[in-house]
């Protein structure tokens, strides 16, 4: 007697399930183009997407080792800079100034 009830409990459950899965194949079937674009879409753009990370990663290591070298290289040019510019500026003031020629 209690099978006879699972197993009509199991059918009336079955009945339920039965349209709703009928809807999801349904609306998967009207949606799969979207599904298809999508993915397409996903692979495009990522490989795109690689290649501007490698691209722009390798720009900025350039970069950063140029400014790096700059760095250290001007660096222990500096104290050099500022006395020539001191020369520069005492030159210039005590340079007559030229008439302009017309």
């Amino acid at each position: 007697m209690i099978e006879a009830l699972v197993v009509l409990a199991l059918m009336g459950v079955g009945l339920l399930l039965l349209p709703l899965l009928l809807l999801k194949l349904a609306l998967g079937l009207v949606l799969l183009p979207f599904k298809i674009l999508g993915a397409v879409f996903q692979v495009v753009f990522g490989l795109l997407g690689a290649v501007f990370r490698v691209l722009f990663s390798g720009l900025g290591i350039l970069l950063g080792l140029l400014a790096a070298v700059l760095f250290f290289v001007l660096l222990p040019l500096l104290p050099l800079f500022v006395l020539g510019l001191g020369i520069w500026v005492l030159v210039r003031t005590v340079r007559r100034p030229e008439l302009a020629r017309a």
